[in-house]
């Protein structure tokens, strides 16, 4: 018998399923080896073939007899089409690093439940908030392995408390007939309760679940809920984990027989689940749905293809919707709005612009305003929460000389190095480069260094000046395991930790029964970014983090707001929670400048060692680009003049670019077929 195998390795550009031999009788999904050369390495079985007028290889063994479901090969199939990625690219994102490996049989608690702490039996009620809503739940905790000695405990019983507003959302996406359906609830709003109640009904159906979240880390809320309601039938998959508990983990998932929900980042949606009933999709605008690197892929797109290939429905939810889904929801009438508060004392936080030109406002210290700085001594005195945020990291973003203008700049990327006065060093934050602070000028001499700006370091260093009482916590990328937000997630919500302050980390996700103001230090900072997406990224990220108070567990919010920029539109519909607003005002923009969701987006990318040699490839790829377009009479397809990157300059060369924008995506692949440059199809930002 003969089978087109997908090799997980490139023998050739264009590279795609292979023809091998043997006696085993294999089905489309069968992990196998197979050699390759003069190696070998895994393949997936694509499909049973006539026999060949060529001679073919053997394949090797069989790795699983279990093969992967059907969905997953054509996914591989439809990524590789749609993204025109390499099919063993492709597949590799089908399968867990070290696959062939013999792992040892791990305690499956420590992979599956790692919150569950002792597999001692705990027969109790308990009362916990899900996002706004209280719920009594009776469960029998336990381990979810028999190897624990202890007895496997009973489904969980739990009744979601649905206030109207939920109930006439569920309704409304059950009637949708379309199998992507967008949620547009606002921050407060309950969208947990209705995930959790379509996930218990696709349980129900003996079905699986997959809920994609941003991070693992960054909803730790959300996983926590699930955790609680369904852990016996949990599995956790995420890049903390080690490759052999994610090898555990993946071959849990591809053995077991019983309905699963399967939640992580956007690898999740690879894993080897049978008899998928529902796909979640939590914060659904966020930009790590977004796969950078090769195959470069939105997990968005991905998702909604696997919905409509098993026709079962795909909820993407989310508080404020990429433009470009909002619209495709609203042309395809699969949007559902929530825009009612889950706590009916959920209150409307008092919210102050104040303009940082003014130095009125600004009397006891330079980055923190009067009132704000109020707010926080009287929070202090009544046992609430501030967060501060600020969507910079370290502690001043620019080094320069005084005295002749020198400033420090990384050697390869030419940006500027960010002071991180904790560590007393300079650190490049696109490709880590890190050098010690000079005393003095290395071009005049001059002692007089100057470090402006400031980041989130240098925040907790002046609140800790201004306060010496309060504990502070500061979260970002720079923090260690030890002080995440993930390890001091329970000190956060239960209010030991008096100020926070932190970037997009304690954005998103995060119910605070404590907090009573929030402080955004320089509102602005993203609308200056020479990108189509950087309104839209100001917006969302403003909203999120100002729907963080007011939800309903005090009777007092507040949003201090500063920014160089007052009478900013984009602004203003964040304070007021104008999505529809917001929404009006940018899709007009996208229609005049023929931006997504109007038109399809390519960016070509070539970098080489020297500009010289960069500059002459791309206008050469420039000249035959158009060529082709006249050739073929593509008037749908604009190219723009060859330009360099946004990073000009890193460890691996001069980058130049080439945007694409075409109303026709089977014309934009055609054009892009064997094109020699790095291609990134729907990029969700041009820098």
């Amino acid at each position: 018998m003969f089978y087109e195998v997908i090799p997980t390795k490139i023998y050739r550009n264009g590279s795609s399923a292979l023809t091998y031999a043997s006696d085993l009788k294999l089905e489309p999904g069968h992990i196998v080896t197979i050699p390759l050369g003069k190696t070998s390495c895994v393949g997936i079985v694509l499909k049973k073939v006539p026999k060949p007028s060529f001679p073919c290889k053997p394949i090797i063994k069989l790795l699983y007899s279990t093969p992967l479901p059907s969905h997953l090969l054509k996914s591989a199939l439809w990524l590789s089409s749609y993204y025109l990625a390499e099919l063993p690219v492709v597949a590799n994102l089908l399968l867990p690093i070290g696959i062939e490996k013999h792992r040892k049989k791990a305690n499956s608690c420590s992979v599956l439940c790692p919150n569950l702490q002792t597999p001692a039996v705990r027969n109790t009620t308990i009362t916990k908030r899900v996002r706004g809503d209280v719920v009594d739940e009776r469960r029998t905790d336990c381990c979810i392995s028999d190897d624990c000695g202890s007895k496997p405990r009973t489904k969980t019983e739990c009744e979601v408390a649905f206030n109207n507003a939920q109930q006439r959302a569920l309704q409304e996406l059950k009637s949708i007939k379309n199998p992507t359906k967008l949620l547009f609830g606002i921050t407060g709003s309950g969208k947990t309760n209705i995930y959790l109640k379509l996930a218990q009904e696709t349980l129900t159906k003996n079905q699986s679940v997959i809920l994609l979240v941003p991070e693992i880390a960054l909803t730790s809320q959300l996983v926590q809920i699930f955790e609680q309601t369904f852990d016996r039938q949990v599995t956790l998959l995420h890049s903390k984990q080690t490759e052999a508990e994610r090898h555990i983990a993946w071959e849990s998932i591809l053995t077991s027989i019983t309905p699963q929900i399967i939640i992580g980042p956007r690898s999740a949606l690879f894993a080897p689940v049978k008899n998928l009933g529902l796909i979640i999709i939590d914060e659904a605008h966020e930009s790590t749905y977004y796969q950078e690197n090769s195959p470069k892929y939105s997990a968005l797109r991905l998702a909604s293809s696997i919905a409509s290939n098993l026709k079962i429905p795909c909820l993407l939810g989310t508080a404020t919707p990429s433009v470009s889904d909002f619209y495709l929801a609203k042309s395809k009438n699969s949007l559902v709005s929530l825009t009612e508060k889950a706590k009916s004392t959920a209150i409307e936080p008092t919210t102050k612009v104040i303009d940082f030109k003014s130095r009125d406002f600004f009397t006891k210290n330079r980055y923190f305003s009067t009132p704000l700085l109020a707010a926080i001594q009287e929070n202090l005195k009544n046992g609430y929460q501030t967060l501060i945020y600020h969507n910079r990291r370290g502690s001043a973003p620019m080094t320069i000389c005084e005295n002749c203008g020198w400033q420090a700049l990384c050697p390869d990327c030419f940006l500027p190095l960010t002071l991180h006065s904790d560590s007393y060093s300079l650190i490049c934050h696109t490709c880590g480069h890190q050098e010690k602070i000079p005393t003095s000028c290395p071009n005049c001499h001059h002692p007089s260094i100057l470090h402006k700006g400031f980041g989130t370091k240098l925040l907790e260093t002046e609140l800790k000046k201004l306060f010496p009482e309060a504990t502070i916590a500061r979260f970002d990328a720079d923090n260690k395991k030890n002080d995440s937000l993930d390890t001091l997630y329970n000190d956060v919500k239960t209010g030991q930790i008096d100020i926070l302050i932190g970037t997009q980390t304690v954005s998103r996700g995060l119910d605070l029964p404590h907090l009573a103001t929030i402080g955004i230090v320089q509102a602005d900072a993203g609308l200056s970014l020479p990108d189509f997406s950087s309104e839209e990224k100001t917006f969302e990220l403003l909203t999120q983090v100002i729907g963080r108070v007011g939800r309903g567990h005090l009777d007092v919010a507040s949003v201090f707001i500063q920014t160089y920029r007052p009478d900013s539109p984009v602004i203003n519909f964040a304070i007021n929670s104008d999505y529809v607003g917001f929404y009006n005002y940018l899709i007009k923009k996208r229609r005049t400048q023929q931006l997504p969701p109007f038109t399809y987006l390519a960016k070509l990318t070539i970098t080489y060692r020297t500009e010289q040699t960069t500059v002459k490839k791309i206008r050469a790829l420039s000249k035959s680009l158009n060529n082709f377009i006249a050739q073929n009479h593509f008037t749908s397809i604009k190219i723009s003049p060859p330009m360099p990157a946004f990073h000009e300059h890193t460890p691996s060369g001069y980058s130049w670019q080439i945007i694409i924008k075409s109303t026709s995506r089977q014309n934009l692949l055609k054009l892009l077929s064997g094109v020699d440059a790095k291609v990134t199809l729907d990029p969700p930002s041009l820098l």
